[in-house]
């Protein structure tokens, strides 16, 4: 089954683009596909204009590229400064230099700090997430893939995970945001991109799409008029 077959979207350094989209459109799919999870049957995927198309996926990592995974993947058994270890593999650097870079992300996340002896799975689903970030952080990333990192999660720990990734946006690190919670995701973004069926329906910046009758449109399959698709920055 093809299930992604016309996405075309951009993802700028120190700024946000939100992929929103209703269950089953290819979100999730069009991620893994840049990550080089899924295999491109056709079209590019360019990381600083380079293609990177049938480059494998820890190579993208190397390259600048993390992609955080729905659910809260992380070691549950490991420490959480083993989790944020293991995130800084790609570096090739020594434990003690990746432990002096797991500050970095105690500075963002500081209840991470606080439990970094601790195992991750004895963490709450906020905390996890939390850590799921850190760890891609570790690698010292350019662009940053998140798949609905508001899953499963209370509204006030959404608001804190929501707050962080606006942090990250504004230290300069270009984001790919996927998520459900549609009204917080275009509160950070500076860019909505919509997918529908595989496709994307809908382009533009963030401040242009505050008229909610716009996205229900794109999300129930009507077509953005011209006046709805803003040409691109």
């Amino acid at each position: 089954m093809r299930a992604v077959w016309d996405v075309s979207l951009k993802v700028w350094p120190g700024q946000l683009t939100a992929l929103l989209g209703r269950n089953g459109a290819g979100k999730t799919t069009t991620l893994r596909a840049i990550s080089g999870l899924n295999k491109v049957q056709s079209g590019t995927v360019r990381l600083r204009e380079q293609d990177i198309t049938r480059v494998p996926p820890y190579q993208r990592v190397r390259m600048g590229m993390a992609y955080v995974q729905e659910g809260k993947r992380v070691f549950r058994r490991l420490t959480v400064e083993q989790n944020l270890i293991l995130g800084g593999y790609v570096r090739k650097q020594g434990r003690a230099n990746l432990r002096k870079e797991a500050e970095r992300v105690y500075e963002l996340f500081p209840v991470l700090g606080e439990k970094r002896r601790l195992p991750a799975g004895s963490m709450s689903g906020g905390q996890q997430q939390m850590l799921a970030i850190g760890q891609a952080l570790m690698a010292e990333p350019s662009v940053l893939l998140l798949d609905e990192p508001s899953g499963g999660l209370a509204p006030v720990i959404v608001a804190e995970v929501m707050d962080r990734i606006g942090a990250l946006r504004g230290q300069g690190l270009g984001i790919l945001l996927v998520e459900q919670a549609v009204e917080a995701a275009i509160g950070y973004a500076d860019h909505v991109a919509v997918l529908d069926v595989g496709k994307v329906v809908l382009t533009a910046k963030a401040g242009e799409v505050d008229d909610m009758t716009i996205l229900r449109d794109a999300y129930f399959g009507k077509q953005a008029s011209s006046a709805q698709r803003p040409s691109e920055p």
